[in-house]
């Protein structure tokens, strides 16, 4: 029982260090055409066609989601620049 235990938690131990850092972002096709699914089904049964349009929804949300990160890195680095009085193109 003993031996069990340890080796679970080992397992779980090597699971965990192997995740690395997790990234929270916006839903996505499947978590928003789940949605859609669901939404569509009780509504006259069109899961298919709810799926279809939360699947559409979540990838645009993803989408102006990154496009805001790229821009905020991207201000980021252009301070980063002035502060070291370097250029864009010099490093």
């Amino acid at each position: 029982m003993r031996f069990g235990a340890a080796l679970l938690a080992g397992a779980i131990g090597i699971g965990a260090a192997g995740i690395g850092t997790a990234r929270a972002e916006p839903g996505g096709c499947l978590k928003y055409g789940a949605a859609g699914a669901v939404g569509g089904h009780f509504a006259h049964h069109h899961a298919v066609l709810g799926a279809m349009g939360g699947c559409a929804v979540g990838m645009y949300r993803r989408h102006e989601y990154r496009k805001k990160e790229r821009m905020e890195a991207k201000k980021y680095r252009e301070g980063l620049y002035r502060q070291q009085g370097l250029n864009n193109s010099g490093r």
